[in-house]
């Protein structure tokens, strides 16, 4: 392709990584010439310098360079078809819905967005969750792919950036049950420790950096415990980095059950607990358009069961999640 062009970010784009654009409208481009690009600053999004992890908002221009030219014989054909079959699973996982909103029970396994080596995700699938809406529905935020629980989605770009704006001022509520090893010492507190991003993308790791990193605060409340062996930890994130809770529970030496990359060798328990990753967004409160609250949760995974029921932990007697966090609403 040759030309500069330059580009307007869509209201399907809004808040997607500057790297996931390009993958979604250059699929020819690999991501080391994308790499390249962005090194010697050709790429810039309204006329500044450009990363790969930059997020998008509707509205901005994307200068795209003169951009190497393909092979159309060694392209790979990018169209991929999505098992009727997953589309049918996500229509099911809908746990609420309203005219501004779903809320869905994501899988363990499942991406929210793609990435290398990722064809099955979320976001591609959305069309199938359209329902009644005249506009494609859009994230909100995101989970990890190995972590299950609720997504929220927008069915609109107005729903989208209010429930933005919801999320940036922190007046939703989202709880997270975990497994960890090891019992967190005291038994209820606050984890505030910055973290900074090392690693190339797809492939990012966070590490505590009380000095240059940026600041991350998760609350946490032991809710049961197995001895000294394992423990039923609730967290509520205050802020949102990338891969916070796995990143903070590592760091005070209780790894969450399965996080390998976080806890390495000692984030598996022995015996019949499952190797998967225990880390569950059990559920989330956020304002209503018109006023007032809803709430919705999200049943345990199967994996997490069979660990809760093994470890003689009674998820069902929990009847409210959001108790322990009940000041924050």
């Amino acid at each position: 392709m040759s030309g500069v062009q330059t580009l307007t970010v869509a209201p399907d784009d809004a808040d997607l990584r500057l790297d996931r654009w390009f993958k979604r409208h250059f699929p020819d481009l690999g991501h080391g010439p994308l790499e390249k690009l962005l090194r010697t600053g050709q790429v810039r999004i309204d006329g500044a310098r450009a990363k790969a992890g930059d997020r998008l908002s509707v509205g901005q221009s994307v200068r795209v360079p003169p951009l190497p030219a393909v092979d159309p014989a060694a392209a790979r054909p990018r169209k991929l078809t999505v098992p009727e079959e997953a589309l049918t699973a996500l229509r099911k996982s809908v746990l609420y819905r309203d005219d501004r909103m779903l809320v869905i029970d994501k899988p363990p396994g499942l991406a929210t967005q793609g990435g290398s080596g990722v064809d099955l995700h979320i976001d591609l699938m959305l069309d199938a969750l359209r329902f009644d809406a005249k506009e494609r529905p859009r994230l909100v935020h995101r989970l990890d792919k190995d972590t299950s629980g609720v997504l929220v989605l927008a069915r609109s770009t107005k729903a989208a950036a209010e429930l933005a704006e919801a999320f940036r001022k922190r007046t939703t509520l989202k709880i997270y049950w975990a497994l960890t090893v090891k019992v967190p010492q005291p038994r209820d507190g606050r984890i505030d420790l910055a973290l900074s991003k090392e690693g190339p993308v797809g492939a990012e790791k966070m590490r505590p950096d009380p000095e240059e990193g940026q600041r991350a605060v998760t609350d946490y409340v032991v809710v049961e415990t197995a001895g000294k062996r394992a423990a039923w930890v609730a967290l509520r994130p205050v802020t949102g980095r990338t891969h916070q809770l796995r990143a903070h529970c590592a760091a005070i030496g209780t790894p969450i059950v399965g996080d390998g990359k976080y806890g390495g060798a000692e984030a598996f328990l022995t015996g019949s607990v499952s190797r998967k990753l225990h880390l569950h967004a059990r559920g989330i409160a956020m304002p209503k358009g018109r006023g007032g609250m809803v709430k919705v949760l999200a049943p345990l995974p199967r994996h997490m069961a069979q660990s809760f029921e093994l470890l003689g932990f009674d998820a069902e007697g929990v009847t409210d999640p959001f108790a322990p966090f009940e000041a924050d609403l």
